[in-house]
């Protein structure tokens, strides 16, 4: 299933304190690598602090910028700034991180939404730790296929790798 246009803006009504903020869900450009490596350490920081300072802000950049961006469609969701961003190619999500404070608002799920329609099929990995990560995708009807020791991770720490298929008509 085609992807919308690259500079299609979307607008999702996400809840914010307060009431609804509109937040602009977009395909990201290689000029916003800096600010998506931003809010992957922000986040991958928070929510797995027993993991935090594993690479430098300078390490994180070039990841984005020799990995992620020439090899995935990278989108993000953004009010003043980017709150969140998702990476994702060949029926696999390699990066998903939403800012904490801006979680359970509907960020999250936008963002999933566009790789869903682009796969039949995803593929993902998270730290089994990572209990509010869990939840979401189950609710969104990933299943668990497989979980590791963590010893073929970077981080050596035990994982969980998902997979969702767009249900049949």
């Amino acid at each position: 299933m085609p992807l919308p246009p690259r500079n299609e803006d979307k607008l999702l009504a996400a809840m914010a304190p307060g009431g609804p903020a509109p937040v602009s869900v977009r395909r990201l450009s290689r000029d916003e690598m800096d600010q998506v490596a931003l809010v992957h350490r922000a986040s991958f920081d928070e929510r797995v602090p027993w993991l935090a300072g594993l690479h430098t802000p300078s390490e994180d950049r070039a990841y984005f910028r020799d990995q992620v961006f020439p090899s995935c469609d990278v989108w993000g969701a953004g009010d003043d700034g980017l709150i969140g961003f998702i990476a994702f190619g060949d029926g696999w999500v390699e990066q998903f991180y939403v800012l904490p404070a801006r979680q359970r608002r509907g960020v999250g799920g936008a963002l999933l939404d566009i790789a869903q329609r682009a796969f039949p099929e995803l593929h993902l990995w998270t730290f089994q730790r990572n209990a509010p990560a869990r939840r979401f995708y189950e609710r969104r009807g990933f299943v668990a296929l497989q979980e590791t020791d963590g010893s073929r991770n970077e981080e050596r720490e035990p994982d969980i790798l998902y997979r969702w298929r767009q249900p049949a008509c």
